[in-house]
């Protein structure tokens, strides 16, 4: 049966929560350099500066076309927070992601075949509440999440800053310096927390 994804429409000018996981939950970070490439794949569709490959061709440019909000790399499965501008960019990031990450993976570890669960799936996000509850729970999935290096909170933090990531979407949706609180006091919004972990668990993704 084919993925639910494949006759889906994506919306423009949307925001959307896109997730997947390796094949049969396998990993698909192994260490802090397959990490490090994912996130470089990100940078080099997304970031200000045109990248080119080997052969000296320029790279799609789709930071025009879609913005990254937040992110979380788990051993097993990746978490995307998204706003895209045209209904195809979203499918056309993730499509090359995919591709090259797998080959790379799959060079690295001499493997063959497919290294995630068919297509990444994207729920869309329709009020601001639930984008605020969907960035706090993609920055709590590590269980020390204030020490995990691969998520888009230390960006929140100020601590790191990048022009492929645009976390302003989400920020100015809080008073100035409030974000932090907002997310450790995961307890009071549990509740909330635990129906997205539901939903997604419904799916079949986590």
């Amino acid at each position: 049966m084919p993925s639910r994804n494949r006759s889906k429409v994506y919306l423009p000018e949307s925001y959307y929560h896109v997730y997947n996981r390796g094949l049969n939950k396998r990993k698909i970070f192994k260490d802090a350099y397959d990490y490090a490439v994912f996130l470089n794949l990100l940078k080099r569709y997304l970031d200000d500066e045109l990248y080119k490959d080997k052969s000296g061709r320029n790279y799609d440019k789709l930071n025009d076309q879609l913005e990254l909000l937040a992110f979380c790399l788990m051993k097993n499965h990746y978490h995307l927070l998204l706003y895209q501008k045209d209904p195809d960019s979203m499918t056309k990031l993730m499509r090359r992601i995919a591709t090259s990450y797998t080959t790379y993976f799959n060079k690295r570890y001499k493997r063959t075949g497919t290294l995630l669960q068919e297509r990444f799936k994207a729920s869309r996000i329709t009020s601001d509440a639930y984008l605020q509850h969907i960035s706090r729970y993609i920055h709590l999935n590590p269980k020390e999440y204030r020490k995990w290096e691969f998520s888009s909170l230390p960006y929140y933090l100020g601590h790191k800053k990048a022009d492929w990531l645009r976390p302003q979407k989400i920020l100015c949706l809080f008073d100035s310096g409030e974000y932090p609180q907002f997310v450790s006091d995961y307890e009071e919004n549990k509740k909330v927390l635990e129906e997205i972990k539901h939903e997604l668990a419904n799916s079949g993704e986590l």
